[in-house]
């Protein structure tokens, strides 16, 4: 009779001891339990010790607070211009209100991932293949805010989304590789030209620049050479006429004509010895038999008495 007893309720007893177990709840920080009663939302227990009653309560769902990273797989999305590519991302994510996470939505984390993936591909869809390389901002910006639209309903907050990366088929890629190619050579021809006619252009006003410093020193070089002769000229016919003046004062004084009439004679004489040579006939507009007559005519003078 003992052991019917010790069969009956050393089981019983075991079972009482596993509930009194599980009723012992110790949460950790960022993270919280949600709680039922009879199968509705009690509470919620955040981080400390916890006790649940016996056979009433229990522990329904386990959500953490913090932040979530959630790879959203690589979706096939078809551009505007129908091109297929392959794009992925990144969600950032966390739990504001675990009671709504756990029953406004049967699983969050793949609703999430659905809807991102889903107007990943509808936007991809209204832009150019080039534009979907440039507008990643755009993209992920559209994914946020569709998110932010039913988020609150699943008690969850879309911090951010990041597209990893956009993979068109390869055959596109070598085209896309051989346009931008195309376009640096293109760029660089063009440099070239640029750099080319900018060099020309400097050597051209170089080139005139040097012109017309050379011009302007050739002025100023004929300005100084008819100055420089315009002073030679002054001063040559100041000294003649300094010369004249004092042959002037020289003839007036006793015995200058005489002096005069003597120098001249010489000079004619010297002169006549230079043009009168061998075989050479000479015809003078004078008549040196009478020398003295001419050099008195040539004077404009008269021998007195």
């Amino acid at each position: 009779m003992e052991a019917i007893v010790l069969i009956i309720w050393v089981p019983f007893l075991l079972y009482i001891a596993y509930k009194l177990y599980k009723s012992v709840r110790i949460v950790s920080a960022q993270e919280v339990i949600i709680v039922e009663r009879f199968g509705k939302y009690k509470k919620s227990l955040h981080a400390g010790f916890h006790l649940l009653t016996p056979f009433i309560e229990k522990d329904a769902y386990y959500h953490t607070l913090k932040e979530q990273a959630i790879d959203v797989h690589p979706q096939t999305c078809i551009t505007k211009d129908n091109v297929t590519v392959q794009v992925d991302g990144v969600l950032y994510m966390i739990v504001v209100d675990a009671a709504k996470a756990s029953y406004g939505i049967d699983d969050y984390r793949y609703a999430a991932i659905q809807l991102a993936q889903t107007t990943m591909r509808a936007v991809v869809g209204t832009l150019d293949l080039d534009k979907t390389f440039e507008e990643r901002d755009y993209i992920n910006k559209r994914i946020v805010d569709v998110l932010d639209e039913v988020s609150d309903r699943w008690g969850v907050r879309i911090n951010r989304y990041e597209i990893v990366n956009i993979a068109p088929p390869q055959t596109v890629m070598e085209t896309m590789e051989k346009e931008k190619r195309a376009q640096i050579n293109k760029e660089a021809q063009i440099s070239l030209s640029m750099g080319d006619k900018e060099s020309r252009i400097n050597r051209s006003i170089g080139l005139k620049e040097e012109l017309i410093n050379k011009s302007e020193g050739e002025k100023q070089k004929r300005i100084n050479e008819a100055e420089g002769k315009a002073r030679e000229i002054e001063a040559l016919a100041t000294a003649t006429a300094a010369s004249i003046a004092k042959i002037g004062n020289a003839v007036s004084t006793p015995g200058g004509i005489d002096a005069m009439k003597l120098r001249i004679s010489q000079n004619l004489i010297y002169q006549f010895s230079k043009i009168a040579k061998e075989n050479t006939e000479v015809v003078l507009p004078m008549d040196l038999t009478n020398f003295s007559a001419s050099l008195e005519n040539l004077l404009g003078v008269k021998k007195n008495g």
